[in-house]
């Protein structure tokens, strides 16, 4: 593995490599064993949430010169670059400025000669009355019934964050309408929603700040002709709002002046959800919850932006993400909530990290020397347990995972907040300390078994090593959603900052979307008459690369 960084002296990245090889060479129960107090030594603790990094493979010679190795990226600077609008996003000359989406008050803040922050103060009132007049039934479909389902269609950032956090809060989602997403471009989840659905009492939100994407204006078609079916074609603008930058599309589709929300070039998709695009959030939860998750999520930024050193959460969760990929082989890295509601995070958090760090060209244009851009996976545990859980305990891949840890369980009993954390313990720690083939011949049980127990002993050895973090919280509510979502997406830049690499951009995307626009008539001029498979062979033969 390479542990080639742009930040640090040549000496340090030397001695981090050399305590890499030493740790790794420690069987796991030597580490743990070697001293009291590491548990609360590694455990840090900011707004109500509980980072226990004790399963780390990590000691304190390793933990100081990691903080040595975040103090020479100079994270807090670049931290009030964000804050302050700096231009951070170099390849498009952009500001960065997702967190000004939910600051709360402050003086104002100047791109582009507008002032950030009373623009957003007043996209947030237009969106308030906007939820409140479709929650207390005044704003209507064009038969004057009440709203009581809401598509929203979009892809990428437009759709993976308002997905995970409507299925997060849906203990909070009274009173509102009922939501649905429509993303992908072959048309299942649009039929399914048309075929159960009444145009009548249905409101389609159009999330695309161009109002160009391919997927997404496909899909809005397929809604808007089904509402025309049912409302006819002039009360189409009943039924419409949308989130963009493109009134003249707007116009032509059909979309209502007053139906329209703003999107800036300030925020990446992928952070967008605190602004317009999260107005499928606020219509299921209501702005009162909604607001919630924005201070949830300020709370954070202000602890990144003023906290130092080891006891700043998103530095510390950067530097280890980057000591498990650069020094100890880690280039895979599982998400397990052990609750059921944040189900959907893993996914949302792969488009956070992997479209944002996904890059092997440093910010001067330089290629990068090492590994970049963790691939990031999981589901929610239990179930995981029961499935890729072999793999993480046995195989031959070290893999880093968070496990997110609630105490409150949805269902209020103690019993199952008990059994939920039991769980989550029990595979951290085993993960952590593995167990030794000493170990499994020391049960009584295999002993009992004689020579047979002598020959299964080596398929239930564990290597043991396997870094895990332990996120705790009291519950799942709107404040914490936004905690733990900002405090990921500042471990993604605290990353960045230690890769060198613009985390804000997204050429990969562009390549593939530019493409696929082209094949398109390439495509329509395959003769339909063909039948599936012969079609199939003939479009593969047209779009082939000789």
């Amino acid at each position: 593995m390479s542990h080639s960084l742009p930040v640090g002296s040549n000496e340090l990245l030397a001695r981090l490599a050399a305590h890499a090889q030493r740790l790794q060479a420690l069987r796991p129960g030597e580490l743990y064993a070697q001293g009291q107090g590491r548990q609360s030594r590694y455990t840090l603790e900011a707004e109500g949430l509980i980072v226990d990094c004790s399963r780390q493979l990590i000691d304190e010679p390793a933990w100081r010169a990691l903080l040595e190795l975040g103090a020479a990226a100079a994270i807090p600077a670049a931290a009030r670059r964000m804050f302050d609008g700096e231009v951070i996003n170099h390849t498009e000359h952009r500001p960065a400025l997702h967190v000004a989406l939910r600051a709360r008050g402050g003086a104002p803040l100047q791109v582009g000669g507008v002032d950030v922050r009373e623009a957003v103060r007043a996209e947030r009132a237009k969106l308030a009355a906007f939820v409140a007049g479709i929650r207390g039934g005044v704003r209507r479909g064009a038969g004057g019934e009440r709203f009581t389902d809401v598509v929203n269609v979009g892809i990428g950032g437009s759709d993976l964050g308002p997905v995970m956090a409507t299925e997060a809060l849906k203990a909070y989602a009274r009173g509102g309408p009922s939501l649905h997403f429509v993303s992908n471009i072959d048309g299942t989840e649009a039929v399914d929603l048309i075929a159960r659905l009444n145009p009548a009492t249905t409101l389609v939100l159009i999330c695309s700040k161009t109002f160009t994407t391919q997927e997404t204006l496909t899909n809005a078609r397929r809604m808007r002709a089904w509402i025309a079916a049912g409302v006819g074609e002039a009360n189409l603008a009943r039924h419409f709002a949308a989130i963009s930058t493109n009134h003249a599309a707007m116009d032509a589709f059909g979309v209502a002046a007053d139906a329209r929300f703003t999107m800036w070039d300030w925020v990446g998709g992928r952070y967008s959800l605190w602004s317009a695009v999260g107005l499928a959030i606020e219509l299921a939860i209501g702005t009162r919850h909604f607001e919630a998750m924005l201070e949830g999520a300020n709370a954070i930024d202000t602890h990144f932006a003023a906290t130092d050193g080891e006891a700043n959460l998103p530095l510390v969760l950067g530097l280890l993400s980057v000591w498990n990929g650069n020094f100890l082989g880690c280039h895979s890295h599982v998400v397990l909530p052990y609750a059921q509601r944040l189900h959907r995070l893993p996914a949302y958090l792969q488009q956070l990290t992997m479209e944002s760090n996904g890059k092997s060209v440093r910010r001067d244009g330089s290629p990068v020397e090492g590994p970049t851009g963790t691939v990031i996976w999981g589901e929610p545990g239990s179930n995981g347990q029961h499935s890729f859980f072999e793999l993480l305990h046995q195989g031959t891949h070290r893999i880093a995972a968070d496990f997110l840890l609630p105490y409150e369980s949805p269902t209020g009993k103690l019993a199952d907040a008990i059994l939920t954390a039991s769980n989550a313990l029990a595979q951290a720690n085993a993960l952590a300390r593995g167990r030794t083939l000493e170990d499994v011949l020391a049960d009584p049980r295999v002993q009992a078994a004689g020579a047979a127990g002598a020959a299964l002993a080596p398929h239930r050895v564990h290597p043991g090593g396997r870094p895990s973090t332990i996120i705790a919280f009291e519950r799942l509510d709107p404040s914490t959603l936004g905690k733990l979502i900002a405090l990921y997406e500042h471990r993604v830049y605290v990353e960045s900052l230690l890769w060198g690499i613009n985390p804000f951009d997204q050429w990969g995307v562009e390549l593939g979307k530019v493409q696929a626009e082209a094949l398109v008539p390439v495509l329509q001029v395959v003769p339909g008459e063909l039948g599936a498979h012969a079609w199939l062979r003939a479009a593969l033969q047209a779009t082939g690369l000789d």
